[in-house]
This record gives structure tokens, sequence and C-alpha cells, in this order.
């Protein structure tokens, strides 16, 4: 091999080396501070387009997620308002089966009344503020279902349907109990407004449980497309630190080769001594 100034083969090589080095040593470093061998398409553009699809699809269901949470929200304070209005009931009509007793005298019946009026006027409360984030499933004022999206298109939901449990819709509010007669009339509409009550809290008990079981489904689902998706793209710190080690050990070894072959020319002098 020639000797020449112009052209210092061996230190283009060392520097070859040491520059692909420098490069892996960049690729680990990123690796390292990212927690991921993909970061983005350059590193691996069909995994990284794999994973970006996984993405979305977790980002669906997280708004999944969020629409069940507000559905339970709602379902939890339907089923509160109606078993509210189910002990009113049970209230009321021991107020009726008092009046219709024979043996109450009309003063009797009246105070009995009183109570029975405050008993059916606090129904309407309860169902008019058996609101959740401004939805009301059990007043006419709301009358709004409940509904949740189940999946990440939006394309499939539940819904459970409104009901109106006021003393209106129940019909006992016009409903004395001054007289026995009275109070066997009235007793009537409450047997079936406890029937009517008691069919809605199971109606909206399945739907809360459906909710439920669809919810933990999500969770599960989520989960385990999270998992997928760092298969895909985590990197194995435990690799990249023994592979930090031996690039760093490579990267000095590179710097000295280099250092010797940028000497090499110099040798060049000793045959003009």
């Amino acid at each position: 091999m020639g000797f020449s100034v112009n052209t210092n083969a061996g230190a283009l090589i060392a520097l070859q080396n040491l520059n692909k080095t420098n490069s892996q040593l960049n690729i680990v470093q990123s690796r390292i501070n990212t927690g991921l061998k993909v970061s983005g398409a350059k590193d691996d553009a069909s995994i990284f387009a794999i994973a970006q699809k996984q993405r979305a699809e977790l980002g669906g269901l997280s708004a999944v997620t969020a629409s069940l949470d507000r559905a339970t929200g709602a379902l939890d304070v339907a089923i509160a308002g109606a078993e509210a209005i189910s002990d009113l009931l049970i209230q009321l009509k021991e107020k009726a089966v008092a009046a219709k007793d024979s043996g109450n005298d009309n003063a009797s019946r009246v105070l009995l009344n009183n109570d029975f009026q405050q008993l059916t006027a606090q129904i309407n409360t309860i169902a008019n503020n058996a609101t959740f984030n401004g939805k009301n499933a059990l007043s006419s004022a709301g009358n709004d279902d409940i509904v949740a999206i189940v999946d990440g298109g939006a394309t499939s939901t539940i819904s459970i349907a409104a009901v109106t449990l006021d003393a209106t819709a129940l019909s006992l509010n016009a409903s004395v109990i001054t007289t026995s007669n009275a109070a066997s009339t009235a007793l009537s509409k409450i047997e079936a407004a406890i029937s009517t009550v008691n069919s809605q809290l199971s109606v909206l008990g399945a739907g809360a449980k459906r909710v439920e079981i669809v919810g933990a489904f999500v969770q599960k689902l989520s989960d385990a497309i999270e998992v997928g998706i760092g298969k895909l793209v985590d990197a194995d710190l435990a690799r990249e630190s023994a592979n930090l080690q031996s690039l760093q050990v490579k990267q000095q070894l590179g710097l000295q080769a280099l250092s010797i072959a940028n000497q090499a020319p110099g040798t060049v002098l000793s045959l003009f001594r």
C-alpha cells in the first residue's frame, strides 16, 4: 500500500465505523429517553402505522368509557329517585288504609289527608329533582332517555327509556282520603302506582347492570389494546442498557482508531529525514 498525504484510507474507514457507531448510539439513547423502540414512522413505518391505528381505537374506547360513566351516573340518580318514590307510595298506602278504616272519624281523616297531600307533593319534588348532568329520566319536564355508546365508532348504543313518575303520571295528584270511599279509590290508585314504579325500577336496575357489564368489558378491551401497543412499540430497556454500554465502548475504540489513522500520514516525514 502506497503512502499518501492526500488520501488517508485508514482514517476514512475509521470515520465510517465511528459514524455508524454514533448513529446506533443515538438510536439507543432515543429508545432509553422515550421508552419506545418505535417512536415515529421513521423508525418503522409499518409498525408505527399499526400502533397509530390501535391508539385511535383506544381513544374511541376512552370516549365509550366516559359515555358509560355518564349513563351510570344518570341511572344511579334515576334509581335513587324511583326507590324514594316507592318508599313514599308505601307511606301513602299506609295513610289510605288508615283513612279507609271505618273506626276513624272525619277529623282524623282530615289529618291523615294533610299528611297524604304532603307525601304526594314530595313525589313531585323527587321526580323533578332526579337530575344528572342536566338530564332527568323521571319527570315530564325532562323525559330524557338514558343513552350510552358502547363502541368506538358510536354506532351501537344502550338506551333506557325515560318514564314519568310524578304524582300526575301516577294518577295521584287529585287523590284525597277525607272519606272512606275516597280513601278506597286512592288506595286502588296507589296499588297501581306501586306496580308501575316497581316495574320501572326493574327496567332501571337491568339497564344499570348492562351498563356495568359493558363498562367492565370495555376496560378489559382497553387494557388488552394498550398491552398490544406496548408490545409493538415499547423498548426493552434492559437490552437497550446493555447495548448502550457496548456502543459506548465501541465509540471510544473508534475514536482511538481514528486518532491512530490520522497519525499515519505523519510517517511519510520520516522518509525525508
